[in-house]
C-alpha cells in the first residue's frame, strides 16, 4: 500500500499537494515530504469555508515535518459562480483554488482524492480534471479506510481519527447564496452542539448544521441524536436561533439523523 503510493508520488516528481487540513490531504503530504523531500510543495488555501482549526492543523504539521507550505486565499468568493451554490458548486470552488495554485507554481498539482469519492456526486473532480491535477490515491488503489492506515503506520496519530470535515459551504442548500456570515454561524453552532453532547469525552460524533430553505437543520448520528432526547432541545434550539445571523430562513430548529450528501438536496423538510 505505501509502496505503491510511493512509487507514484516518485514517479510525478517535484509536486505541489493542495492540503486542506483533513486526513487524507496531511496524509498524502507527510508521504510526498518523505518521499520527495524539498521537491514536494505544500498550498493551504485559506477561505470562510475553511475551519480557522483546519489551518491552525496544516500550520503545526508543516512546523513539526519541516514542510515547504505556502498559504493562501482560496478566492472563491470573488466568484458569483460560486456564491450562488448550484448544485456543482464544487466544481466553480476547485477551479477557483486549482487556479490560484497554478499561479504559485508550475508544478503538477496532486489532491487526496480516494477510490471512495469516486462513487459519489463530486463535481469538484471535474475541476480537477480540467486542470490536470492527479488522484494519488486513486492511482495506488487507496480507499478512505486504507488512508488511515497509512496515517497510522506514518506516525500521523490524532490525524489518522479525524471525522471527515467536508468544506462549511457543503452545509448549504443547495440554491441558497453562500455568505461568509452563515459559513460562520454553522461552525458555531456545529462546535456548541458536539459541546453538549460531550465530543471532548474522547467519542467520535457527527454533528452537521444545515441551512435549508425549510430551515435550520441540526443532523447528528444516532448516538448522538439518542443522547439528544435527554437534553433538553427547545433551549439548544433557542440558543442555536439567537445567534442566526439575519437572512437566513426564519423556521423552527430540526434535529435529525445524519446523511452524506444531503446539502445537494432541494426543498429537503426533513
Amino acid at each position: 500500500m505505501q509502496d505503491a503510493l510511493a512509487g507514484v508520488l516518485a514517479g510525478i516528481g517535484p509536486l505541489a499537494v493542495a492540503v486542506s487540513g483533513g486526513v487524507d490531504s496531511l496524509t498524502l503530504a507527510a508521504l510526498a515530504r518523505r518521499v520527495l523531500g524539498e521537491n514536494a510543495l505544500m498550498v493551504h488555501a485559506v477561505s470562510p469555508a475553511v475551519p480557522a482549526e483546519a489551518t491552525l492543523r496544516v500550520r503545526a504539521e508543516a512546523a513539526r515535518a519541516g514542510w515547504s507550505l505556502r498559504v493562501v486565499e482560496a478566492g472563491e468568493f470573488a466568484d458569483p459562480n460560486y456564491r450562488s451554490n448550484p448544485v456543482n458548486r464544487c466544481f466553480f470552488c476547485k477551479t477557483n483554488l486549482y487556479g490560484t495554485i497554478r499561479r504559485v507554481t508550475d508544478r503538477p498539482m496532486v489532491s487526496g482524492a480516494n477510490l471512495d469519492d469516486l462513487g459519489e456526486y463530486r463535481p469538484g473532480l471535474d475541476a480537477a480534471r480540467e486542470h490536470g491535477v492527479r488522484h494519488p490515491y486513486i492511482e495506488a488503489g487507496l480507499d478512505k479506510t486504507a488512508v488511515r492506515a497509512l496515517a497510522r503506520d506514518l506516525g500521523l496519530g490524532p490525524v489518522a481519527d479525524l471525522p471527515a470535515a467536508p468544506c462549511l459551504s457543503s452545509r448549504v442548500e443547495t440554491g441558497i447564496r453562500i455568505e461568509p456570515e452563515t459559513l460562520a454561524f454553522i461552525h458555531t453552532v456545529e462546535g456548541m452542539v458536539a459541546t453538549v453532547l460531550g465530543a471532548s469525552e474522547g467519542r467520535k460524533r457527527a454533528v452537521r448544521c444545515r441551512v435549508r430553505a425549510a430551515g435550520i437543520v441540526v443532523e447528528l448520528d444516532p448516538e448522538s441524536l439518542a443522547a439528544l432526547d435527554g437534553l433538553c432541545r427547545d433551549d439548544l434550539a433557542a440558543r442555536i436561533l439567537a445567534g442566526a445571523p439575519t437572512g437566513l430562513p426564519e423556521a423552527a430548529v430540526r434535529f435529525t439523523a445524519y446523511r452524506t450528501g444531503s446539502a445537494f438536496l432541494t426543498g429537503v423538510s426533513a
